[in-house]
């Protein structure tokens, strides 16, 4: 075990601010979010929110040589959507925002889908399926469950609806650096890989597939695709091991844990 790994009360207490203020990001996207609007502008309104509303920093922007305040997926769009001004969104389309922000020095990271007015019935299957894996994987989280049993979590119950499970990314220990250790696959066999213990914090973030797990980055280096064309979904928050399960930082006052 890195004992880096585990935070200390203080520094969970930074995370806990840091995630409600992340939540509040959300709230705001919730009523601004509509069809007709383009990515470029929620990523603008969203920076604004986090610098002069919420007094922290968009910590994606200039992570990585990255430009943006965040990564904005429509569609076939798996994860790193570039936001652009070119694009209207439209009544079918889903939408995957997925933000990261920054306080007092430690980051919290979540994403979530969107749908719109004619968002087909299939397509929002897949969105709530999504959803429902990533809740299985963190219910599963408490001091000596496995990364295994995390990830066979989200597996069995993506696999079991007929979807696949994308496998060249993944959740990740998160803290004063965005991606720490220890990586957290979203599939694997129960009572393998690392056991977790209190005090850590880390993503959980499947990216779950209509189709194929096959996936190809486009030629910008960012925006990675279905090999297939067919749609992708990925929900994310940020947990912390609990002494006795976990708890959800960048929980959102609308979530019902399922």
């Amino acid at each position: 075990m890195n004992k880096t790994m585990i935070k200390t009360e203080a520094e969970i207490n930074f995370m806990r601010e840091s995630g409600k203020l992340l939540a509040q990001v959300f709230k705001m996207l919730d009523d601004f979010i509509c069809e007709g609007i383009t990515t470029l502008e929620i990523d603008t309104k969203v920076e604004s929110y986090i610098v002069n509303e919420l007094n922290a920093r968009p910590a994606s922007k200039g992570q990585y040589g990255y430009q943006y305040s965040l990564n904005s997926s429509v569609n076939d769009v798996v994860c790193h959507g570039v936001p652009n001004d070119k694009y209207p969104l439209k009544a079918k389309d889903i939408l995957n925002v997925d933000i990261t922000l920054e306080k007092n020095g430690f980051i919290s990271d979540s994403s979530k889908m969107y749908t719109f007015s004619a968002t087909s019935a299939e397509a929002k299957r897949l969105v709530t399926t999504t959803y429902e894996a990533m809740w299985k994987g963190i219910k599963v989280v408490k001091p000596k469950a496995t990364l295994g049993d995390v990830g066979h979590a989200i597996q069995k119950h993506a696999e079991s609806a007929g979807y696949s499970v994308v496998r060249e990314y993944c959740g990740h220990g998160i803290g004063t650096e965005m991606h720490e250790d220890p990586q957290v696959l979203h599939y694997g066999r129960p009572h393998l890989g690392l056991a977790l213990e209190a005090g850590m914090t880390f993503t959980i973030e499947p990216m779950i597939n209509q189709g194929s797990k096959k996936i190809k980055t486009k030629k910008d280096g960012w925006t990675v695709v279905t090999r297939d064309k067919k749609l992708s979904a990925q929900w994310e928050h940020t947990i912390l091991v609990t002494e006795t399960g976990y708890e959800v930082l960048t929980l959102r006052d609308e979530e019902k844990i399922l």
